[in-house]
């Protein structure tokens, strides 16, 4: 299970046991994307699916993007928000986990409200409607890759919809930073907040998180 950079493992078990929980898809999902040792730390961690399910379900939302889909828990997690005629366009850059992600989606009875594209996502951003009618994005992929994930995304987003980015920060990286990410988060959260288009909250949720509100 994804660990969070915030709480104490206790303090986390805590929140957990009092929030929305885990029913079987997810457990098994998460059992299958554990075995991704070197890479299961970038499945959406079950506090994070709670969240956006709920966000999801109060913009009553209808359209969304997930960017960085990998084995399914991000679009899962939107698409149970919908109602059976809501729609997401699951964007990533490689079908390596296609097989782990359609079996979750197949078994949770959303898998017609999601369609993955494999690509690389920007692409797949500008080829879509240009009329702002989205209602919620999640991007969680290359942190190089945000800005420009924004700014398609934003256009496309109608007024009071929301844009959610992940690992805001980057294992406290933000302060110390280390990789090149690093360096790229910090200079994407430092242009968000400043951008007149949308009002940003972070929350201390995971890894953070930033919800942009498109004004």
């Amino acid at each position: 299970m994804k660990e969070s950079t915030l709480l104490a493992p206790p303090l986390r078990d805590y929140m957990l046991a009092h929030s929305q929980p885990l029913d079987a898809v997810q457990r098994r999902l998460i059992e299958r994307t554990s075995a991704l040792v070197e890479v299961a730390h970038w499945q959406t961690a079950p506090e994070q699916s709670a969240l956006i399910t709920l966000l999801v379900r109060l913009l009553g939302a209808r359209n969304a993007v997930d960017v960085g889909s990998f084995t399914g828990m991000s679009s899962l997690a939107i698409a149970r928000g919908m109602g059976p005629d809501g729609r997401v366009v699951a964007c990533d850059v490689t079908d390596k986990w296609t097989e782990v992600a359609r079996e979750a989606w197949q078994t949770a009875g959303v898998a017609d409200r999601i369609e993955l594209r494999v690509a690389p996502a920007i692409e797949t951003l500008r080829a879509l409607p240009s009329e702002p009618y989205l209602d919620f994005s999640f991007v969680d992929a290359d942190k190089e890759g945000y800005q420009d994930y924004f700014e398609e995304l934003v256009v496309r987003t109608r007024p009071g919809g929301l844009i959610a980015f992940d690992n805001f920060f980057r294992s406290g990286r933000v302060l110390k930073p280390v990789k090149s990410a690093d360096h790229a988060v910090i200079e994407f959260n430092a242009r968000l907040v400043e951008d007149e288009r949308v009002e940003v909250v972070v929350l201390p949720i995971a890894d953070g998180m930033s919800l942009a509100y498109r004004k």
